[in-house]
Order: structure tokens, then C-alpha cells, then sequence
């Protein structure tokens, strides 16, 4: 019986998946990532913003999103490695004072780019958490995932 999974051969061997006779198309993703700070790190926000020892967190946070999204083909295996042709993070706080970050990347390619803006915003989210717990430990990384892709055989949008 053949396997579904699609990085795994006939003989159920790991393998990148060959992507040689797809057709270029223009695919985007957005991925966001939300983590909870208490309030002890909340009190130290000023303007939208966090200032740190280290510097300001949120800006931090964006380039080195940017930046772990660009390398998203080293760091998982068997994912293939893209020239993004472009890669934003925004971050915002939510209603309930969670950090909210949300990372959009986009290529014309023969494959899709969710892995790196999943990569982008948790990067973005564990900066978060490097640049904060010095004020306190009790940082959480609520969540990761898929918001949005298009391009490929299928777009996907979470409700």
C-alpha cells in the first residue's frame, strides 16, 4: 500500500518531496503566533512597544522572524529550501493584552512557503520570550499556526 504522507517514499523511507514537474505559481502564507505575558512584563510596555536591556523586543522580534524565516530550509528536514521573494511580521497586542504576531511570506514557486511563515512567527514569538524573561519566567507561547495560504492545489483559510 502506497503512502499518503508525502515526504515519505514507497518504500516508507524519508524523502523530499519532487517538486521538478509543478508549474510556477504565486503562493503566499500567513501564520501567527500568540504568547501571553503576565503583568509584571505587561507594566514595562510603552507606546505599543517594549523596551528591554537588550533593546526593544517587539522590533527584535520582527527582523529575527525575518530572518528564521529565510533560513526555514535548514532548520527542517526535508523542506526545500526558497528564495522568499517576501516576508513581513507585524505585531500587535490583542483585546486581552496577548502579543499577537503574525507573519506573512509570499514566492512565486513550484512549492508552498507555510513552513516559513510558521517558522517566522514562532522565531518571532521565542525572541518574545528571550528578550522578556529576565522580567519574569512566566511567559507563555499560547499557540502557532495556519491562518491563511493560497497558491498550489489548494488555498486554505482558517475560520
Amino acid at each position: 500500500m502506497e503512502s499518503k504522507l508525502s515526504h515519505l517514499d514507497k518504500q516508507d523511507n524519508p524523502t523530499m518531496v519532487d517538486v521538478s514537474a509543478k508549474q510556477l505559481t504565486h503562493r503566499t502564507a500567513t501564520a501567527q503566533s500568540i504568547v501571553v505575558l503576565p503583568g509584571e512584563v505587561l507594566q514595562h510596555l510603552t507606546d505599543g512597544e517594549l523596551q528591554t536591556k537588550k533593546g526593544s523586543v517587539f522590533q527584535t522580534a520582527i527582523i529575527a522572524g525575518i530572518m528564521a524565516a529565510k533560513k526555514t530550509g535548514d532548520l527542517i528536514p526535508l523542506c526545500h529550501p526558497l528564495g522568499m521573494d517576501n516576508c513581513q511580521v507585524y505585531i500587535k497586542l490583542n483585546e486581552n493584552s496577548e502579543v499577537v504576531i503574525e507573519c506573512t511570506a509570499s514566492i512565486t514557486a513550484k512549492t508552498g512557503i507555510e513552513m516559513e511563515a510558521l517558522v517566522g512567527a514562532s522565531v518571532a514569538a521565542l525572541t518574545v520570550y528571550d528578550m522578556c524573561k529576565a522580567m519574569s519566567h512566566d511567559i507563555v507561547i499560547k499557540e502557532t499556526k495556519l491562518i491563511s495560504k493560497t497558491g498550489g492545489k489548494r488555498d486554505f483559510k482558517r475560520s
